[in-house]
């Protein structure tokens, strides 16, 4: 079990924010060489290994700073500062080398999941690897992008952003303004680290650091938007790792998009909003012929009635109140929470749970029942909002997005296009076409001005030395699964391992699915070609638990123990009252 003081500052790390097939022999890195990779090389080499001035940290961890080039064309020039945290192999006799982590977002924090690491990965590979995480460019401890001279004037523009998305024409209008203030502000006064923070960039970081850490290979394991780092160095670096792991995909041709899909929203490529649709509607068919003894919101239709609550909240806000308070629950706020809901790998039991309190309150059986739904979703709201504060006043966590995906990707001309756009996504995704593709407002090409010439935008079809292990999960909300099954047509060098889990990634959601990526990470043995791990925890197969006049009540749900191992990947970008980050 954890130590309560570890998990608190875990928490805060993170926040400042997841059978047999031997690999290619090394002496495939000669197929792998062309003019770009020779670039790469020429621009990482140029630089000279730093002297990491290790220092214990945090008990059972070793911290360092050091400044790289802020433009590797000129690296005797500019400089920022990364930070890393390492904590060394338990068995250090036999240790393979170092592994790097990092959680996602972008924004997420490489220092706090390697802190993390011994909560989450498997014995095996602690003992075997030294964990290293460092924060990008940019992010969390290292130096931060500043979109704003001050708090006043960044609240000033993000406070009219602070929504899972914009409903009706005057959010949207308000919406809008703010999204082009906030790009031209990191257009300017965010320069030059705003500028700076492709994931090219983080991915030239990590070649240094590797050599840093004295490691002849690179040994990398990314979840979420970390997937697209791992990616990025594959293709970039393809003869120098010797294992990398992405679980929780983003094809990296769709995140950056190509000439011909750049006037789309990011998401018309990234299809995450599709995603959770398709898991949203498997729950609450499971729940429907699961019957209302095993799901809370089994009564009736459950695919009609979430509609009807969408309904009702688009026309009227649900109040939600007690003696101590009350919270506003808009349609964006319901969405936001759903979507919040099904990262979790218990995403069915919480997504039927969540939906039963509001369908309760909004059309009561009796006085009896609107209570205990009150109770109930009071509770979820105030336990969300339970989270480690920061230490200091100016959160960069929405500059830190933004300064990696506007920098990175193709986006739409003009932020005036988005209510258009919007409109169309939630069509092809009910409900979740806005709550992901609003969050790229700021990126419109004509507001986010300030660019990064050595961002890397492809070829991402290279022949690697070593092959990728790339982990797709059927139901991910965020990475679509169909993205890590085109990811992996696109990498020649390549496996696909799938799992039926539920929530965002697959580590730590099942033996199957754990045990392969360990293996292949400790052995370099692949999972047989079209392997499929079952996830050990699915909905509505144990009966609801029931009060004491034997009615079934969804009141005492918790979390499944499987929850405890997973690793600490950033969460959705909306903000919402049930999810308490509004």
């Amino acid at each position: 079990m954890p130590r309560l003081g570890r998990t608190v500052l875990v928490a805060g790390l993170v926040a400042s924010v997841l059978v047999a097939g031997a690999a290619a022999p090394a002496s495939a890195a000669a197929a792998t060489t062309d003019h770009t990779s020779a670039q790469e090389r020429k621009r990482v080499d140029s630089v000279p290994t730093p002297k990491l001035g290790w220092y214990k940290c945090y008990d059972i961890a070793e911290c360092a700073t050091t400044r790289l080039p802020l433009d590797y064309d000129n690296p005797k020039g500019a400089t920022t500062e990364i930070a890393v945290l390492r904590i060394k192999a338990k068995d250090q006799k036999h240790k393979i080398g170092s592994l790097f982590l990092n959680p996602g977002g972008p924004g997420g924090s490489g220092t706090g999941i390697a802190y993390a690491a011994p909560d989450f990965l498997s014995k095996s590979v602690v003992d075997r690897f030294d964990i290293v995480g460092f924060d990008p460019r940019g992010i969390a401890f290292s130096d931060n992008v500043k979109c704003f001279k001050s708090v006043k004037d960044q609240t000033a523009v993000l406070g009219q952003m602070n929504v899972a998305f914009p409903w009706g024409k005057a959010e949207e209008k308000k919406y809008v303004d703010a999204a082009k203030k906030f790009g031209k502000a990191c257009s300017t006064t965010g320069k030059p680290l705003s500028g700076s923070m492709s994931t090219a960039e983080v991915v030239r970081d990590m070649e240094v650091l590797r050599r840093a850490v004295g490691d002849k290979k690179l040994n990398y394991l990314g979840f979420s938007y970390g997937t697209a780092i791992g990616q990025y160095y594959a293709n970039m670096f393809p003869d120098r790792f010797r294992a990398i792991v992405v679980d929780g995909v983003l094809d990296p041709e769709h995140w950056v998009g190509t000439k011909k899909t750049a006037n789309l929203e990011q998401d018309a490529r990234l299809h995450s909003a599709d995603g959770a649709y398709r898991a949203l509607q498997e729950i609450l068919k499971r729940c429907d012929k699961a019957g209302e003894k095993y799901c809370a919101f089994a009564a009736g239709n459950p695919v009609k009635n979430f509609d009807v609550i969408a309904q009702k909240l688009r026309a009227k806000p649900l109040v939600v109140s007690d003696e101590n308070g009350s919270f506003t629950i808009t349609y964006a706020d319901f969405v936001g929470g759903i979507l919040g809901d099904l990262y979790d790998v218990g995403a069915g039991d919480w997504v039927t749970q969540d939906a039963q309190y509001i369908w309760t309150l909004l059309n009561p059986a009796s006085a009896k029942a609107k209570a205990v739904a009150r109770a109930g979703l009071l509770k979820r709201i105030r336990d969300a909002k339970k989270k480690a504060a920061r230490d200091f006043p100016y959160d960069n966590g929405f500059e830190s997005f933004a300064g990696v995906d506007c920098t990175d990707a193709l986006h739409p001309k003009d932020a005036g296009q988005w209510p258009a756009l919007m409109a169309q996504a939630d069509k092809r995704a009910p409900y979740f076409g806005r709550a992901w593709g609003w969050s790229t407002a700021q990126c419109a090409r004509n507001t986010w001005t300030v660019r990064d010439e050595d961002a890397y935008t492809g070829p991402w079809n290279r022949k690697t030395a070593s092959p990728v292990l790339i982990v797709g999960t059927k139901w991910d909300p965020a990475t679509n699964y169909d993205d890590a099954v085109s990811a992996s047509k696109r990498l020649p060098n390549s496996r696909l391992l799938s799992n039926t889990n539920w929530g965002h990634t697959s580590y730590g959601t099942s033996a199957c699915a754990t045990g392969a990526i360990d293996t292949y990470l400790l052995k370099l043995t692949l999972p047989a070609k079209g392997k499929v791990c079952e996830g050990e925890y699915q909905p509505f197969l144990v009966p609801l638990p029931t009060d004491p006049e034997g009615s079934a009540t969804a009141s005492t749900l918790s979390a499944p123990s499987v929850q405890a191992h997973r690793p600490p990947v950033s969460g959705p970008r909306v903000p919402s009252t049930l999810n308490g980050t509004r």
